[in-house]
């Protein structure tokens, strides 16, 4: 069997409805103890993914391990790491998948403080880099040889609209943000002929400890309070109103599934429209 014959059985579509079957595949998920990672944990566990949980806090882990739902064949777990350390990311992700093969990773986490891109010091560049940049490629490397053998594979970056138009207020992550999107359409182009796709959702506006802080920084920079910033934002959105994590989450399934096989090196705005261009 030739490698585009294996490529075409995997995603096996059935004419009469979208493939949005996991059964079989097994995500990372990182950040996923809470927000938009815990979300998209949730909507791959509900179409049939086993999951495989990455974050710091052990106790998180485990009670979020323990909420996701379990079907026939499924298995969750988690792996304890904190992205400060990338070393120990890799040898504890690169010793996991000698074991596991995965399918599907989602790199999330969480994002750089705020403040402007002017004022933020050499080191602050840096911890991004290492926790963003760097830790999605520990962990594409750690899984693309199995996606290769398996000619199936869905890398799914978290991002930010900023990789469109730069938020304002937040130099370090609109830098991070947009190195990490090139990256992202490098892999695309190396990947696309083995079956493996690799693409990026831009969350905009979405009701997460990250929002919240970033609003309650800027209430106490400006004067306003929280709810007068608030009402600001949802103003520019079209949709009216702020997102909640798993409509997010649901584009991320989307793209993790048999489905959007065919959909590869894209940025995807999940925003309600307020993205001012295309």
């Amino acid at each position: 069997m030739n490698l585009f014959t294996k490529i075409t059985k995997n995603l096996y579509i059935d004419r009469k409805r979208m493939n949005l079957n996991l059964n079989g595949k097994r995500a990372i998920v990182c950040g996923s103890t809470q927000g938009i990672g815990k979300a998209c944990a949730t909507e791959l566990a509900l179409l049939g993914a086993s999951i495989t949980l990455v974050a710091r806090n052990e106790d998180k882990l485990r009670a979020v391990r323990n909420e996701l739902g379990t079907s026939e064949g499924q298995k969750h777990d988690y792996i304890v790491a904190d992205f400060s350390f990338p070393d120990d990311l890799g040898m504890k992700v690169n010793a996991y998948t000698l074991k596991n093969s995965i399918s599907i990773l989602v790199n999330n986490t969480g994002g750089p403080p705020a403040g402007l891109a002017i004022d933020a010091g050499s080191d602050e560049y840096l911890n991004a880099f290492t926790s963003h940049l760097l830790c999605n490629q520990i962990l594409a490397k750690a899984v693309v040889p199995g996606m290769k053998r398996e000619t199936f594979g869905r890398i799914i970056n978290i991002i930010s609209t900023s990789v469109k138009i730069p938020i304002r207020g937040l130099g370090v992550s609109n830098t991070i943000r947009g190195a990490v999107a090139s990256w992202s359409k490098s892999l695309a182009n190396e990947l696309g002929p083995f079956g493996i796709t690799v693409n990026n959702v831009l969350p905009g506006a979405t009701m997460t400890g990250r929002l919240e802080s970033v609003l309650h920084g800027r209430a106490s920079q400006s004067g306003k309070t929280f709810e007068e910033l608030k009402e600001e934002m949802v103003a520019e959105i079209p949709a009216r109103r702020i997102a909640e994590s798993y409509e997010v989450a649901a584009a991320v399934a989307f793209l993790a599934s048999p489905a959007a096989g065919y959909i590869n090196g894209i940025n995807l705005p999940v925003d309600g429209g307020r993205t001012g261009s295309l």
